[in-house]
């Protein structure tokens, strides 16, 4: 948070969508989450807030309290939008019902690693979200460093779904930054 307050600081707070996750399991470390993360940002509201690492199928009961302060907190325009990360394929097909889940953080590249399932059922899954209007950005699009022999492979198959929204992808140098922006550049000019 603190880089991102930093970001904030540099380019305004209207020009940036924040996205953070928590690990909050009561309501009442969901409200003490909130209140630092917007302390640590230096904002008054968050653009999306994600229940992390989903991994049973009854998250919905399991964590309501959380989910009720979120919701509150969206009501009160503490927070935009809200969601799951979900590390489980139960959890997964969970998020797809609950309308309470507007946005989701999926696991997805082409080769199933570090997945909850293989790709084509995934991607179901993503479809069926999608068509109900949630947001949907992917992770895991280099499997976790396992695909970046040819990220070029990697990155385009999951730009190329028309189910994910967007993508976050994790770099350990600024060659691969470089590398990552070039492909993304080449690939919106071809799809454009």
């Amino acid at each position: 948070h603190g880089i991102t307050a930093e970001l904030i600081r540099q380019v305004g707070r209207e020009n940036l969508v924040i996205a953070t996750k928590t690990t909050a399991r009561t309501a009442a470390e969901m409200k003490q989450a909130l209140e630092r993360f917007r302390k640590e940002l230096n904002t008054d509201y968050l653009d999306i807030v994600l229940l992390h690492c989903m991994t049973q199928r009854n998250w919905t009961e399991t964590h309501a309290g959380v989910m009720d302060v979120l919701s509150a907190a969206k009501e009160k325009g503490v927070v935009r939008a809200l969601g799951c990360s979900c590390h489980d394929f139960g959890a997964f097909q969970t998020a797809a019902r609950s309308p309470w889940v507007e946005v989701n953080l999926c696991r997805i590249n082409y080769d199933g690693c570090h997945m909850d399932h293989t790709p084509d059922k995934i991607i179901a899954v993503l479809e069926q979200m999608h068509a109900q209007g949630k947001g949907i950005y992917g992770m895991k699009v280099v499997g976790q460093g396992k695909l970046t022999d040819d990220p070029r492979r990697a990155l385009q198959f999951v730009m190329g779904l028309s189910c994910v929204d967007a993508i976050t992808v994790g770099m350990l140098s600024e060659r691969e930054i470089l590398q990552n922006i070039e492909i993304i550049e080449e690939f919106a000019r071809v799809t454009v």
